[in-house]
């Protein structure tokens, strides 16, 4: 991903990203939720663009990174600060 789109998240100024980025922003949103449902009208998005491999590839990573963020929280685990922006080294 791209610097632009790293430092746009932080700002919350999504408006870098394609149609299918978002669909996948909206799913990790969905997954990252407690309890992390997703709806039926959502899947059903994510049905038109992605194929069931690519679904399940896309939910089997969003879930790996969820897992890492939340044991992260367990031991107050923070940023090692090596991700630097280009620009601002």
């Amino acid at each position: 991903m791209s610097d632009e789109k790293l430092l746009a998240v932080v700002k919350n100024d999504l408006s870098v990203f394609s149609k299918d980025e978002l669909l996948v922003i909206e799913l990790a949103d969905a997954m990252a939720d407690t309890p992390s449902n997703i709806s039926d009208e959502l899947y059903t998005r994510l049905r038109e663009t992605f194929s069931e491999e690519q679904l399940l590839q896309l939910g089997g990573q969003l879930a790996f990174e969820n897992y890492r963020a939340r044991l992260n929280r367990v031991f107050d685990v923070g940023s090692d600060e090596l991700y630097r922006p280009q620009g601002n080294v």
